[in-house]
């Protein structure tokens, strides 16, 4: 990763949760995959990421990892298994890298966690940051809204991105920053910086798969980009097999033994 920013080529980074999905996002050529808490949102329905559970962080990974043969896989650690506790911490990213076989973890915060990322560090395994909207902390936030739009809070992003480069990070997500903050720090670090509504000066992006795809439709933040409309596809596709079992055409003498 370090290797495509010294050359300035974009990084494309999506987001899988499931062993079909995810061949087709790696078959597709996409450099990393993202085992993201959101599964905690589109795969669980739930109104945040922080339920979501280790075990279940694991069985996603898992999952994603048997279908990948190109992209680096890192899995999020879960809200509440590293956060206050580096013992945890730890144990938490052994667990996910052994019963998993991922390539990498990822957790949200800067000094409040840094004690953390470096005792996962000393076990040899790789840790991506994610500074910016951290879901995880929405609770503090209140609200999903751009941050670090105040000098404060940029100029404390600013110390987190170089404290997590400088602890052995090999990457940092930015999430919902001005895109001049984001060009701005992934300027001043020599590890890859990829953003989720950080603009397009920094070194790749990352999108959550089911909302590229439109297969969710309540989301809908001025970052995301739609590359297709599968809620409508599955949606028609459902109503025309419906039709056809109900008036008897399926299945055909074709599809019968």
């Amino acid at each position: 990763m370090s290797e495509m920013k010294q050359k300035g080529e974009k990084i494309s980074m999506l987001t899988a949760y499931d062993f079909s999905l995810a061949r087709l996002v790696d078959q597709a050529g996409t450099d990393i995959i993202l085992v993201g808490d959101s599964a905690s949102n589109v795969m669980a329905g739930n109104e945040t990421t922080l339920p979501i559970t280790l075990d279940q962080m694991i069985y996603h990974g898992a999952s994603v990892v048997k279908a990948v043969n190109r992209a680096l896989v890192v899995v999020d650690l879960p809200f509440g298994t590293y956060q206050g506790n580096s013992r945890a911490a730890l144990n938490s990213a052994i667990r996910i890298m052994k019963e998993t076989a991922a390539d990498a973890v990822k957790l949200e915060g800067g000094a409040e966690v840094i004690k953390s990322v470096k005792r996962i560090l000393t076990a040899g395994i790789p840790v991506m940051g994610h500074l910016g909207l951290m879901p995880q902390s929405i609770n503090k936030y209140g609200t999903y809204t751009v941050r670090a739009k105040e000098k404060e809070e940029a100029d404390k992003l600013i110390e987190d991105a170089k404290l997590l480069q400088d602890a052995g990070c090999f990457a940092l997500v930015l999430e919902k920053i001005p895109a001049a903050l984001g060009a701005e720090v992934s300027g001043m670090l020599q590890i890859p910086v990829i953003g989720i509504g950080a603009g397009n000066g920094v070194d790749g992006q990352v999108l959550v798969l089911h909302d590229m795809l439109g297969i969710t439709q309540q989301f809908s933040p001025r970052f995301l980009r739609r590359y297709a409309n599968l809620a409508d596809m599955v949606n028609n596709a459902v109503a025309h097999y419906i039709t056809d079992v109900k008036s008897g055409d399926f299945p055909g003498k074709n599809e019968q033994y």
